[in-house]
C-alpha cells in the first residue's frame, strides 16, 4: 500500500467528525450559554419567555450529547469497534429525546419569528427525524447495515440544521430581509442543504462500496 493510498484512507477516519463537531459548535456553545443562564448565572443570550424551562433543558443536553458522539459515528475506524454499537444505543435515546423536546416547544412554546411556515416546518422536521431514526433501528434489527447508516445518516443531519442556519440566516438576512417568510425560508434552507449533503454522502458510499469489494477480490 502506498503513502497515498494509506493517507487516503486516514483522512476520513477524523476529518469528517472534526468538520461535523465544528459545525455543531456555534449552536453547542449557545446552548451551553442558556444553560448558564437557566441555572442562575448571568444572561448572555437574548431573553426567552417559555412556559417551561425543562424540555428546553432537556432538548439542549440531548442536542449536545447528540451532535458530539453522533459526529465520531462518521470515523471509519471507531465503527470497526464495539465503541460504534455502545455509542449507537445512546444516540437512538438521545436522537429521540432532540426530536420529541423539539416537537413539544414547537407545540407549546409562544411561536417565534417565522411565523405559521417555520411552525410546520418544525414540525416536518422533527417528524422526519422521528422516523428517520425508527427506521434506522429497524433495519439494524434486519442487519441491513447500508439502511441503518443511510437513515442514521438522515436523522443526524436534520438535527445538525442548527449550525447550517447560523450561515443561512447569517448571510441571507443581508440579501433577503428579516421577514417571517424570510426567517422561514432561510432556515428550511439549512435542512435542505444538510438533507442534499447526506444523500450525497450515503450515494457515495453506496458508490465506492462495490469498488472496494471488486478490488478486494482481485
Amino acid at each position: 500500500m502506498t503513502s497515498t493510498t494509506r493517507a487516503a484512507g486516514a483522512r476520513p477516519g477524523w476529518l469528517v467528525p472534526a468538520a461535523l463537531v465544528a459545525l455543531s459548535l456555534v449552536p453547542i456553545v449557545s446552548g451551553s450559554a442558556r444553560l448558564v443562564e437557566l441555572s442562575g448565572g448571568p444572561a448572555l443570550l437574548p431573553p426567552r419567555s417559555d412556559p417551561s424551562s425543562i424540555p428546553l433543558v432537556v432538548h439542549i443536553v440531548s442536542v449536545i450529547v447528540y451532535a458530539v458522539l453522533g459526529a465520531f459515528q462518521f470515523s471509519a475506524r471507531l465503527r470497526r469497534t464495539g465503541w460504534h454499537r455502545k455509542a449507537g444505543r445512546l444516540l437512538v435515546v438521545a436522537g429521540l429525546t432532540v426530536a420529541l423536546s423539539a416537537v413539544w416547544m414547537t407545540l407549546f412554546y409562544p411561536r417565534s419569528d417565522g411565523g405559521d411556515l417555520l411552525y410546520v416546518f418544525r414540525l416536518l422536521v422533527a417528524s422526519g427525524m422521528l422516523l428517520s431514526i425508527a427506521l434506522g433501528f429497524l433495519a439494524i434489527r434486519r442487519r441491513d447495515i447500508p439502511q441503518h447508516r443511510a437513515w442514521m445518516i438522515r436523522a443526524y443531519a436534520l438535527a445538525l440544521g442548527a449550525g447550517t442556519q447560523v450561515f443561512t440566516l447569517g448571510f441571507g438576512k443581508a440579501i433577503f430581509g428579516s421577514s417571517d417568510l424570510s426567517i422561514a425560508l432561510r432556515q428550511a434552507a439549512a435542512w435542505m442543504i444538510n438533507l442534499a449533503v447526506a444523500e450525497w454522502f450515503i450515494a457515495r458510499r453506496l458508490v465506492r462500496r462495490p469498488t472496494r469489494t471488486l478490488e478486494m477480490s482481485r
